[in-house]
């Protein structure tokens, strides 16, 4: 018997490299037959915006994102999951966040990596503020209603 895959939980400056990212969730894993992955990206906001800053509580923010995989881990059949997300300046069209879900079907793999999504843009404890284009000081970024209302679709009755 194997052992259970266990998530891969990263919070780093640096970019990542989603095709590395892939092959080392699926090598040597013949079973894995689906792989889905999110790569969240810095906007422009209509080019207002000249870089996002994104702030976290180290060990805090990767305890709660390790929290959030292993859930997901339990509700499907992952043969892997990956999500990195990142911290510093980020300018437009830059890579933030990256969820990997590997799974023997697809269902699994989709239904994982929104789950995850969902979970890490509203629990994941990361602070934006932005930083405009025209020099002026940026705001601080509120949570998005929105964001909490689509983690409420997996709460389960």
């Amino acid at each position: 018997m194997t052992a259970a895959p266990v998530p891969v939980i990263r919070i780093q400056a640096e970019d990542f490299d989603v095709a590395a990212e892939i092959a080392r969730l699926t090598e040597g894993n013949a079973d894995v037959g689906a792989v889905v992955t999110f790569t969240g990206l810095c906007r422009d906001e209509g080019g207002r915006l000249a870089a996002l800053e994104l702030e976290h509580y180290p060990g805090m923010a990767e305890a709660e994102i390790c929290r959030i995989a292993a859930e997901a881990m339990r509700r499907w059949p992952l043969l892997g999951l990956t999500a990195i997300h990142r911290h510093g300046m980020i300018p437009p069209g830059d890579d933030i966040v990256l969820v990997v879900a590997a799974s023997t079907h697809r269902q699994a793999a989709f239904e994982a990596a929104s789950f995850l999504m969902d979970f890490l843009k509203s629990r994941a404890p990361f602070w934006k503020k932005e930083h405009r284009a025209d020099g002026f000081e940026g705001s601080w970024v509120d949570a998005r209603e929105a964001d909490d209302q689509a983690a409420l679709r997996w709460r389960r009755r």
